[in-house]
């Protein structure tokens, strides 16, 4: 069992800290694969992982005034990382639990009106919705992070830097035609849902050629069909 809590209120140092979790992930599958390899188990199954009760939890609701978290762009950002990370490290994982799905701090918060989804909502559901079938190894180069993080050791094992464009990708039930977009922004990261919802879904679309700009502090989702279907063997 490996249990990560790091809280942030630096916008960088808190979009960066789960990528901890990859690093956690990558090294467990490793003991994991010593174990086999000294007490020279049979090449069956690979021991699957499990994410207990991972979530963006900053340290600006106290107890004593509810715990109730008003999450901002840049947690719904860092939401978006943890789960690049999940799709990245699938083939270690068995199950991510969400912390928590009706809590003070659930993606979902109810008032006497309504039910407000919060920011890190509009991440999860696009993930939920769209980024399931076979995850696709990606390697992007452009602008990295050399600043500080939480913890500090996470600075020393990204040697060449933190990229600020954080990738994952997976091949399902993709768009028909053109690419479909999917961006969640805010006027800066410090922006949160109130019952007037200032962070959504923003839908588009886009004709696939040329570059690509994403916007700053943004998470964007791109869908299109594939050339060629891919069939499950199993």
């Amino acid at each position: 069992m490996h249990s990560i809590h790091i809280a942030s209120s630096d916008h960088m140092m808190n979009v960066s800290a789960p990528l901890i979790a990859e690093r956690a992930i990558e090294a467990t599958a490793a003991f994991i694969d010593v174990a086999r390899i000294e007490n020279n188990i049979v090449p069956t199954k690979h021991t699957p992982l499990s994410a207990s009760e991972w979530k963006v939890w900053p340290t600006r609701a106290p107890g004593n005034l509810g715990a109730e978290e008003k999450y901002t762009l840049s947690d719904a950002l860092a939401v978006g990382v943890w789960l690049n990370v999940f799709v990245r490290q699938a083939k270690y994982l068995g199950m991510a639990n969400i912390a928590q799905s009706v809590n003070v701090i659930s993606p979902l918060m109810t008032t006497e009106k309504e039910i407000v989804k919060r920011t890190t909502f509009c991440i999860l559901e696009l993930f939920s919705r769209y980024m399931r079938g076979w995850t696709v190894h990606t390697h992007v180069i452009g602008g990295v992070y050399t600043g500080e993080t939480e913890p500090a050791w996470l600075k020393g094992v990204q040697e060449e830097g933190i990229n600020t464009l954080d990738v994952s990708a997976a091949v399902g039930g993709g768009a028909e035609g053109g690419v479909e977009t999917r961006t969640v922004t805010g006027e800066n990261v410090n922006v949160v849902n109130t019952e007037e919802e200032e962070v959504r879904i923003a839908e588009g679309t886009w004709d696939g050629k040329g570059k690509y700009t994403f916007k700053k502090h943004s998470f964007t989702l791109l869908m299109w069909k594939s050339v060629e279907k891919i069939l499950d063997n199993e």
